[in-house]
């Protein structure tokens, strides 16, 4: 369908075209899924001119700035990364159809238990472009069709992206659909959209992910706000603690798993608080702290964090300091003031770490490693719906096996029930 006739659809209209497309990408091969995403690997290197450029349109609208307009940027090797992700998912077993587990009853009656697609997966995300990639990915990869609404700062270079995508051929007709971004009229149409979406996935703010949960009629796959935290216990090795609190804080600050606050054990505190002060603030880094953290740290070179700083999520090169007494006490305050998303400990004590690791109630906990590589990618998933904090249906890092329901497979030889 050409593009300017597609553009004229309605949401209705095209929430329809995804619910009879999904009954299509569902009876897909393997082999047939695999190659629809090396051709769409090999479309976007061949259109990354005409994304650049669409992309460009965006940034030169946009008011976005700093890390929060990093998000919105393409490059080259973005684009390559993006292609990449498209072949790596290729690569990757398929889940639909795999046996989760099998037996046979004492009378006889063979019962299986398989994955299959969950039917339409509809998410509203912000500026990220590449989302719309590794999203159609995984969901064409696991047969399902996917409704994607974008962020209004990014609409032509989703909408490039989705012609890029959709025109490959042998990708049923209404598999990949874009909603207008220029109003929430359209949010509220997709979450409400029983009998044809199947799941909802929300990526983006707070006040996005809030919304969504508080509106929805359809389920929900609630991912997280990121107010990641690092806890530099007395046994860890300093210069190890400095290269993970300035990666995970510094390498790219806009993103979910970036970490937003930084505990230090007290008995580190005066040798340790001005050493890693000192390198974020050559670095950028805004750095705010609670009283003890300035008093060993200068209080010329941090601000007083209040009350709001240790549960919001920056997204900026800004971060937060505490003090605290021991690993309990980064236990308790994690657990009362963490996202749930990701949270870690530098130690070289394996006790102490076992300990964190069982304690802290999130969905990644990591041992001497940044908080960035709570990724899809990073955990070989080839890419991600998001990162979920919530408890049911999925946790963490999700993509194939998570777009996937089962059902069950029953198969007697004339068995009736007595």
């Amino acid at each position: 369908m050409a593009t300017s006739v597609h553009n004229a659809l309605s949401t209705q209209e095209k929430l329809l075209r995804a619910r009879e497309a999904a009954s299509k990408t569902a009876q897909l091969s393997t082999a047939k899924k695999n190659s629809l995403l090396e051709k769409m690997a090999q479309a976007v290197e061949s259109e990354h001119k005409s994304i650049l450029s669409a992309n460009q349109e965006d940034l030169d609208s946009s008011s976005l700035e700093g890390a929060m307009r990093d998000r919105l940027v393409l490059t080259p090797k973005r684009i390559a990364e993006m292609a990449q992700a498209l072949r790596d998912i290729a690569k990757l077993a398929d889940p639909v159809g795999q046996t989760i587990k099998e037996w046979t009853r004492p009378n006889g009656l063979h019962i299986r238990k398989v994955r299959v697609p969950l039917g339409v997966i509809g998410i509203i995300y912000e500026s990220r472009p590449n989302v719309t990639v590794d999203t159609v990915a995984l969901t064409i990869k696991t047969g399902n069709a996917i409704v994607l609404r974008g962020g209004k700062e990014a609409v032509h270079s989703n909408q490039r992206l989705v012609e890029i995508l959709s025109s490959v051929p042998g990708v049923p007709e209404g598999a990949i659909e874009l909603l207008d971004s220029s109003s929430r009229a359209s949010v509220q149409e997709l979450i409400q959209a029983r009998g044809f979406v199947d799941v909802i996935i929300p990526r983006g703010g707070q006040q996005l992910i809030d919304y969504v949960i508080e509106n929805a009629t359809v389920p929900v796959i609630e991912t997280g706000a990121g107010n990641c935290h690092i806890f530099v216990d007395e046994s860890a090795d300093l210069q190890m603690a400095d290269s993970i609190v300035i990666n995970a804080k510094v390498q790219r600050p806009s993103v979910c798993n970036a970490a937003e606050k930084l505990l230090i054990h007290q008995n580190i505190a005066a040798e340790y608080l001005p050493r890693i002060v000192g390198k974020l603030l050559e670095r950028g880094v805004e750095v705010r702290g609670d009283e003890q953290t300035r008093k060993l740290a200068g209080a010329e070179k941090v601000r007083a964090a209040e009350a709001k700083d240790w549960t919001e999520e920056y997204l900026r090169l800004c971060i937060a300091i505490k003090v605290v007494a021991d690993v309990d006490e980064a236990i308790a305050h994690i657990n009362h003031y963490s996202t749930r998303h990701s949270d870690a400990i530098v130690t070289a004590d394996e006790k102490r770490a076992h300990h964190f690791m069982r304690l802290v109630d999130s969905a990644a906990v990591l041992w001497n490693a940044s908080t960035r590589f709570v990724d899809g990618g990073e955990f070989g998933f080839g890419a991600e719906m998001g990162i979920s904090n919530q408890k049911l249906h999925c946790r963490g890092p999700f993509a194939l096996e998570e777009l996937t329901s089962s059902k069950y497979e029953v198969i007697g030889s004339g068995h009736v029930r007595g």
